[in-house]
């Protein structure tokens, strides 16, 4: 009777000896042996995986935005300089007339073409350069549309891209509450693969609008100061006007023209 005692405490020893072996390994074989970034994306859920390459493109779109709106600006600021130290150098709108640079350049065009509308009205100088500064304010108008168009976007990028990967997040922790119910346990191995790949779409939401946030602020202050050196041309173009009308020299100017 002895021994039976002996063997059946024996056993329950070994049950208890070998129950955290036996619940390692079950750990084991659920905890998956991977954990990089590609990984979690492929396991990660259909609605987490189209947050994550949206985000992707987002990312793409705002370097292919920087790049391109990098050179045209640089273009843009390169050419309106060159411009604007030709016309400071001038006396008369004819002598800008006359320069076969200066003479195709939108605000000198702009300033001819008034004064040759207003050919009958050159007594009234005060008119014409009234009319002259609209023209050139429309102008200013349309540079700063072309120059921002693009970079709105990523303004837009900046804003929801960290949203749209919370989003991520939420449905992928949903997920992982989900995945408790259904397996009736707490173990982190359970756990961890969902909130890895809900953090993820997170991380992607910041990498996204970071950048974009970033670079939009710095276009911002670019554009403010090609916009101001395109008025600066503009004044330096309404001084000639000024000069031309006072002299009363803007009349033969608009016969040539």
């Amino acid at each position: 009777m002895t021994r039976y005692n002996f063997l059946a405490v024996g056993s329950i020893s070994l049950t208890f000896a070998t129950a955290p072996q036996a619940a390692y390994a079950a750990a084991a074989g659920i905890l998956p042996s991977e954990l990089s970034v590609g990984a979690m994306f492929v396991q990660a859920d259909w609605l987490v995986k189209v947050v994550m390459i949206g985000l992707a493109l987002a990312s793409v779109a705002t370097w292919t935005i920087f790049v391109a709106k990098l050179l045209e600006l640089r273009k843009a600021n390169a050419s309106e300089k060159l411009v604007h130290d030709q016309l400071v150098s001038l006396r008369s709108l004819r002598d800008a007339a006359l320069d076969g640079n200066l003479a195709f350049t939108p605000l000198v065009r702009e300033a001819l073409s008034e004064l040759r509308l207003s050919s009958d009205a050159l007594a009234d100088p005060e008119g014409i350069k009234e009319r002259v500064v609209s023209r050139f304010q429309r102008h200013e108008a349309a540079v700063t549309r072309r120059m921002t168009r693009g970079v709105n976007v990523l303004a837009t990028i900046g804003a929801t891209a960290p949203f749209v990967g919370l989003f991520g997040t939420v449905w992928g922790i949903m997920n992982s509450f989900i995945g408790i119910a259904e397996k009736q346990t707490t173990n982190l191995a359970v756990v961890a693969p969902g909130i890895a790949e809900a953090l993820l779409a997170t991380a992607i939401g910041l990498v996204a609008a970071i950048p974009a946030v970033v670079i939009y602020n710095h276009f911002a202050r670019q554009i403010a100061a090609h916009k101001a050196l395109v008025s600066d041309s503009a004044a330096a173009i309404l001084r000639l006007v000024s000069r031309d009308l006072s002299r009363g020299q803007a009349l033969p100017l608009v016969k040539e023209g």
